[in-house]
C-alpha cells in the first residue's frame, strides 16, 4: 500500500488537467458518459483512499489496536502511515462527507422545487410565459417542461424557435440534469473533480446542440439560434440549476456547429475505461 493508496489522488489530478482538454474534442454523447464514469470511479477511489489512510494510521495507536483483531507491528511494517497523514486523511474524509450531504440536500431541494414549478405551469410540454425578458430553459420534472418567455420567442425567427425547442427537448429526453447532478456531487466529494464538472456542463450543451441539428437538419440554423439566444439574454440574470440553450461557452458551441459533426472515438473511450477499471 506504499504507493497504490495514493493512486486515486494522482488520477484525480490528471482528470482535472485532461478533462477540459479532452471533453470538447470527443463527440458529446460518449464524452458525457465517459465523464460520468470517470467521476463516479474517481470519487469512490478518493473516499476509499482517504478511509484507508485514516484507518491505517489510527489503527497503529495501541489503544485503538486493542479494540480490533490486528497487530500494530504488522500494520506498521506492511502499511507505514504517519499519524499526521492519518489525521489529515480523516479530516478530509469528514469534509467530503459533509460537502456531499450539503450538495445532495441542495440538489434535492432544487429538484423538488422544479417539480412544483412544473405542476404550476400552464399548458403541456411547452409553457410560454408572458415576460418580455428573453428566457428559455428545460425544467426537470415528471414529466419535465420547457419554459420559454415571449421575449425569447420575439428574438428568434420560426426556424430558430424550432431549433431552440429541439435543444431543450434533448435536455429533457436524455435526462441531462441527472448527469449534471452526478458531476456536482462527485466534485463535492472530491474537489479535484470540479474542472470535470465544468467541462461536463459544456458537453451537455453540445449534446443538445447536436440533437437539435439532427432534428432540424440544419446545423447553421441551430448555430444561429444559439448565438441569438445568448445575445438576447446577455445582461439578464440566469436561473440557477437549469439547462438553457444560451449556456456554456457560446462561441465554441457555434464554431462546433458550423463544423462537420465528429465521428465516434471508440478507441480512446475503451482505453480510458480500461485504465479506470485497472487495479
Amino acid at each position: 500500500m506504499r504507493f497504490s493508496v495514493y493512486v486515486p489522488f494522482v488520477v484525480s489530478a490528471l482528470l482535472a488537467l485532461l478533462a477540459p482538454w479532452a471533453a470538447p474534442r470527443l463527440p458529446p454523447r460518449p464524452a458525457a458518459w465517459a465523464l460520468t464514469c470517470a467521476a463516479l470511479v474517481t470519487a469512490g477511489g478518493w473516499v476509499g483512499a482517504l478511509a484507508l489512510l485514516a484507518f491505517t494510521g489510527v489503527g497503529q495507536i495501541p489503544e485503538v489496536a486493542e479494540q480490533g483483531p490486528w497487530s500494530v507491528s504488522v500494520l506498521q511494517a506492511e502499511n507505514p502511515v504517519r499519524l499526521v497523514v492519518a489525521v489529515i486523511g480523516g479530516l478530509a474524509l469528514a469534509g467530503s462527507a459533509v460537502a456531499l450531504g450539503v450538495a445532495a440536500r441542495r440538489h434535492l431541494r432544487g429538484l423538488l422545487k422544479a417539480r412544483r414549478d412544473c405542476r404550476r405551469l400552464p399548458g403541456g410540454e411547452l409553457a410560454v410565459i408572458d415576460d418580455p425578458v428573453p428566457e428559455a430553459y428545460a425544467l426537470p420534472g415528471a414529466p419535465g417542461r420547457i419554459v420559454v418567455s415571449r421575449g425569447m420567442l420575439r428574438a428568434l425567427d420560426d426556424a430558430e424557435r424550432q431549433a431552440l425547442l429541439a435543444h431543450e427537448r434533448a435536455h429533457l429526453r436524455h435526462r441531462h440534469h441527472a448527469f449534471q447532478i452526478t458531476w456536482r456531487l462527485a466534485a463535492a466529494v472530491n474537489p479535484l473533480l470540479r474542472p470535470l464538472a465544468t467541462s461536463g456542463a459544456f458537453v451537455l450543451e453540445r449534446w443538445a446542440d447536436e440533437e437539435a441539428a439532427a432534428v432540424t437538419g440544419d446545423r447553421t440554423v441551430v448555430a444561429r439560434a444559439v448565438a441569438r439566444a445568448a445575445l438576447a439574454t446577455s445582461g439578464t440574470r440566469r436561473r440557477p440549476g437549469v439547462l438553457a440553450a444560451d449556456g456554456g461557452p457560446v462561441p465554441r458551441r457555434v464554431k462546433a456547429l458550423l463544423a462537420p459533426p465528429r465521428s465516434p472515438w471508440r478507441l480512446p473511450l475503451i482505453a480510458g475505461g480500461r485504465l479506470l477499471a485497472a487495479p
